[in-house]
């Protein structure tokens, strides 16, 4: 993510633009920048913690276990796809990503990637899965 921000394809980081819209709703508007950078942060930490663990916990219990890294990469694939063209959107957090800025869906799509790559390397490794699909 912040290398496509780097590369003028992000604008405001998407966790940063829910973390300020969470905060507005909760009367919280006078905030300093730096605070709202952490708390996005942390949030955004959290969540992705929060969602590897049930990824996990799903894969572990799977009969036969699958390939991990492919299963994690999907998994990646479909936060993204409940994030940006679920929930964000509904709740008028961002437009779909047909509609937002161009660059930043492909770019956010491609973390959500990495994300799930990641994750299944991660159980692949901590539970004996197979590593490759």
């Amino acid at each position: 993510m912040l290398g496509a921000k780097r590369l003028g394809l992000m604008g405001e980081l998407p966790p940063e633009k829910v973390t300020a819209r969470f905060l507005d709703w909760t009367g919280w508007r006078s905030r300093p920048h730096r605070a709202q950078d952490l708390i996005s942060a942390a949030t955004h930490l959290g969540f992705g913690a929060a969602a590897g663990a049930v990824f996990a916990a799903v894969e572990l219990r799977s009969r036969p276990p699958g390939p991990a890294l492919p299963s994690g990469i999907l998994f990646g694939a479909a936060v993204w796809l409940i994030s940006y063209q679920g929930w964000i959107p509904a709740l008028e957090i961002m437009p779909p990503p047909h509609r937002d800025r161009p660059g930043r869906a492909p770019s956010m799509f491609a973390a959500h990637l990495v994300y799930g790559a990641v994750l299944g390397a991660l159980v692949a490794r901590f539970s004996g899965a197979p590593r490759h699909g």
